[in-house]
């Protein structure tokens, strides 16, 4: 159940209320038995264990609107969450959890919710090819576990899911940086690459970004900018293939061992 721990059973009585319609002279007169709540709770979880989360998600539902002051309506509000999170709802698993969130601050269960509304968001991260507005999404959801919650199990999680988010991010940037230097905007596709050196230092991707700044650099004929980011791709990572890309550029030779200490300590040295 995802790190989700919550009872099955309780007690309750069941009630009864009559419900009267008149008209056209005559009278009927309907039951309505109300359910009792462990009833409607345990029903619920056993379809969600069978993996009928659709039906799960309207049994939790009914709980809360049969019962709506009992405690058991506040626990069924997050494991409805926890159904259409699981029937690839997201967008209503989010409404849910934001919900409960709002309604049920002190909840013993609050950071699952936080956590819950994270990974709602960060299964649905697409391909770089496409908008990142959801990443975004993903990416300030997992921080604000790590910052309310920093020492729960699910802050563990939420960090290493935020660094595949920033990475995806930053993969964004270079794709449309590529696409950029593809067309020869030589400016606009720096500004991305900078983003990416600036805002992303931890990603994989820094390296190729030094690399093709080196590239911008030397069309728009600024030699000098190009050594230093060489420079600085060289002392960050000396034995990246990137360096010796780099490297190759501005020396004009393949060999990233020829004269290294002249320029790269002449080019470090002057960003001090």
């Amino acid at each position: 159940m995802r790190s989700l721990r919550l009872p099955l059973r309780l007690g309750a009585a069941v009630l009864f209320f009559a419900l009267s319609a008149c008209g056209g002279g005559s009278s009927t007169q309907q039951a309505y038995i109300e359910k009792p709540v462990d009833d409607l709770y345990n029903k619920a979880m056993d379809q969600l264990v069978e993996g009928d989360y659709n039906e799960s998600a309207n049994t939790f539902d009914q709980v809360e609107g049969q019962h709506p002051y009992s405690v058991w309506a506040n626990k069924s509000q997050l494991m409805r969450a926890y159904a259409l999170y699981e029937a690839d709802r997201f967008n209503e698993a989010i409404l849910d959890a934001d919900r409960f969130i709002q309604l049920h601050p002190g909840s013993p269960d609050i950071a699952y919710a936080y956590y819950l509304k994270a990974i709602c968001y960060y299964i649905q991260i697409t391909d770089v090819g496409r908008d990142q507005k959801i990443t975004e999404e993903a990416l300030r959801a997992l921080q604000e576990v790590v910052r309310r919650f920093p020492d729960s199990k699910y802050a563990r999680d939420a960090k290493l899911k935020i660094d595949f988010t920033r990475d995806h991010l930053a993969g964004k940037e270079m794709a449309i940086g590529r696409w950029y230097l593809g067309q020869q905007e030589y400016l606009a596709a720096m500004n991305r690459f900078k983003r990416v050196v600036d805002n992303y230092q931890t990603t994989t991707h820094v390296p190729e970004a030094l690399e093709r700044l080196v590239e911008c650099d030397l069309a728009l004929g600024l030699t000098d900018e190009a050594k230093r980011n060489a420079a600085v791709l060289g002392y960050n990572y000396p034995g990246n293939h990137w360096y010796a890309d780099a490297y190759a550029l501005v020396t004009k030779s393949g060999n990233p061992g020829a004269n290294q200490p002249s320029w790269i300590s002449r080019a470090w040295s002057s960003m001090f």
